[in-house]
């Protein structure tokens, strides 16, 4: 198998499943040392009271041809994120990709609900998670990143800047989180690419991550059950999907022609010629402009 990110160190912070785990499960397989974390761990559940957990997906990393190692982390704790990075100097000496996934936000917001009658503790903490823990791992991990030419951060978010400029997303705070992303993504890349790395931004399409499978009451293996009831979730992709589109950027010596630019998975596979693990390229942003929100019926025909 080839593996093009031999030798190369990772840094995907929120790993613990999502487009996070998909995307340090397929660093590993391209051969890189993965650092994951998150704050499940086998001894101790966040907030979500969800099974899964940083070492399971360090040991996924591994099995899948990489070195995955687990650090439990709250990247709200400024001490906790200097202490990953300093570990990940002492060890490695390198980070040459840094992947900002933490999220944490789906318990916090409510659908269509105005910013007035929206729960403001809820909608702030959702900010906190969203932003302030991408800017604290980023201030504290790219002198390390900038040590050697060639780096590359993924700001991980929900939309493209085109298609978040023109609709309003599921509430203001969601909104805000998602949009201030996008613009991180573009300051970093104003920031870093005159010091030698790239920034991007990149979003998954319709995401089958584990929470998705059980909102719908499937699994992986039979998730079309679920078209019945959502039948535009036939566009949806895998979160290993949007993996290999940060191990196809990691690998591409000339990615900084996307400094600062908002990326998807979707129009990756088009440029790179990955696929999703059924060997087909879910095209979700196109499809949800033409397809479902121009209330035309499910068809995903040409668009996966």
């Amino acid at each position: 198998m080839s593996q093009p990110l031999q030798g190369k160190v990772a840094l995907v912070a929120g790993a613990t499943r999502g487009a996070g785990r998909g995307i340090a499960v397929e660093l590993g397989a391209a051969g890189a040392t993965v650092y994951v974390t998150g704050r499940s761990t086998r001894t101790s559940r966040s907030e979500y009271d969800r099974p899964e957990t940083v070492e399971d997906t360090a040991d996924l990393v591994t099995a899948a041809g990489g070195q995955g190692i687990a650090v439990p982390t709250d990247h709200l704790d400024p001490a906790q994120v200097r202490s990953l990075v300093d570990r990940i100097a002492d060890e490695q000496g390198r980070l040459d990709v840094l992947v900002n996934d933490i999220w944490g936000g789906e318990h916090l917001f409510a659908w269509d609900s105005p910013v007035w009658e929206h729960d403001l503790d809820n909608g702030l903490r959702l900010l906190r998670l969203a932003i302030d823990t991408h800017a604290i791992t980023s201030h504290h991990a790219l002198p390390l990143l900038l040590r050697r030419p060639g780096g590359l951060v993924v700001e991980m978010t929900d939309g493209t800047d085109a298609y978040n400029r023109e609709n309003y997303r599921v509430s203001f705070f969601y909104d805000l989180a998602k949009t201030s992303v996008l613009r991180m993504a573009f300051s970093l890349g104003y920031e870093l690419g005159p010091r030698g790395a790239t920034a991007v931004a990149l979003t998954p399409g319709w995401l089958r991550s584990e929470m998705m499978l059980d909102h719908f009451g499937v699994r992986e293996d039979n998730w079309r059950d679920a078209l019945d009831r959502v039948p535009h979730f036939a566009v949806s992709e895998t979160p290993r999907y949007v993996g290999r589109a940060v191990t196809a950027l990691a690998a591409d010596p000339d990615v900084a022609r996307f400094n600062g630019a908002s990326l998807d998975s979707g129009s990756l596979a088009r440029t790179y010629g990955f696929t999703d693990l059924d060997g087909s390229r879910p095209d979700a942003w196109r499809y949800l402009v033409e397809v479902q929100d121009a209330g035309k019926p499910a068809d995903v025909t040409g668009y996966r």
